[in-house]
């Protein structure tokens, strides 16, 4: 389980701008909070800019928040950051793959850098090969790999050391509909009993995504957390019956939802 309350991150710009005046900090999580339960995909949808990466890379101990607080399973991430990203597979938006490794030795070699012996890291190369559909892809070099193939490729090595808590950054970004259907399904699998019930975050922009994946979902808009629900109950409190509509309501207000 993750649990994250009032996050609040800024960044800091050039010390000055146009006609030397000082830029101030560029706030891009002003008070995001939420809770992803196991055997449940939760998913953060909000516009670019928004703040879901943000706060998904300080869920990851890959950003330090400024403010509130994040654990995972019972570890405080500002503590032990090691600690619960072992608890962790993160799928950020870039996928990063090694071009001239193999898929099986991508995925092997991030196996080893989380301390699985040769053997458990090849066993479960295969298990995940299979889970995900990718066995052709195994002594592939990535180099040239689709958006589907790399797309696979980095889940498998994100997954590699049995996470209980899986954190994915517009996953279906760039994918075509085979693939995205293939995420899906394999998502699907993971948060079922026979998956592991593991506790799924995601965050996108996609409303067909969010609508037909996600259990829960959390409405991000401005740097903070505006609604959350089922798509059923977000329509509810937005008095709309489309989950899009819903979404405009909630995220910018009654006028602009009007407007739209």
């Amino acid at each position: 389980m993750i649990r994250a309350e009032a996050l609040h991150k800024r960044f800091a710009v050039a010390a000055k701008g146009l006609f030397g005046r000082r830029r101030p900090p560029l706030v891009a999580v002003a008070d995001v909070g939420f809770t992803a339960i196991n055997g449940r995909i939760t998913g953060l949808l909000g516009p670019n800019g928004a703040g879901k990466t943000t706060t998904l890379r300080m869920v990851a101990g890959l950003v330090v928040p400024d403010g509130g607080s994040i654990d995972v399973d019972g570890i405080d991430v500002a503590r032990n950051p090691q600690a619960a990203l072992r608890c962790m597979g993160v799928l950020g938006d870039g996928r990063g793959l090694y071009p001239r490794l193999s898929a099986r030795e991508n995925i092997v070699y991030y196996a080893r850098l989380h301390g699985l012996d040769r053997d458990t890291a090849q066993a479960r190369a295969e298990t995940l090969a299979e889970t995900l559909d990718m066995k052709p892809l195994l002594e592939r070099r990535t180099e040239g790999f689709s958006q589907g193939e790399r797309m696979k490729t980095a889940l498998a090595r994100a997954l590699v050391h049995d996470p209980a808590n899986i954190l994915l950054d517009e996953p279906t970004n760039g994918l075509d509909v085979l693939s995205t259907r293939a995420l899906r399904e394999a998502l699907r699998h993971l948060c079922s009993p026979a998956g592991g019930s593991k506790c799924i975050v995601l965050s996108s922009h996609v409303m067909q995504e969010v609508e037909r994946l996600c259990d829960h979902v959390i409405v991000v808009a401005g740097g903070r957390t505006v609604a959350e629900g089922t798509v059923a109950q977000l329509c509810e409190q937005s008095g709309e019956s489309d989950l899009e509509e819903a979404f405009v309501r909630l995220a910018f207000g009654p006028q602009r939802g009007a407007r739209a």
